[in-house]
């Protein structure tokens, strides 16, 4: 792991939280979704949003 500060974990944290629920919530939007491209549309944003934190997550390994 790099050398983080306390400002930087809290960071990182606040921000890999923030996708996680943007994951969830768009998943629960899509399984909602009755039109084929609204569904795919959230779909779409919690493939985006689970990306993103597991490219933030690397930043802890």
């Amino acid at each position: 792991m790099a050398n983080l500060s306390e400002l930087d974990l809290q960071n990182l944290r606040h921000l890999i939280g923030g996708y996680d629920v943007t994951h969830c919530k768009m998943k629960e939007y899509a399984s909602c979704a009755s039109d084929t491209q609204v569904k795919q549309f959230f779909e779409k944003g919690a493939k985006s949003a689970m990306e993103n934190k597991n490219a933030l997550m690397k930043f802890l390994q």
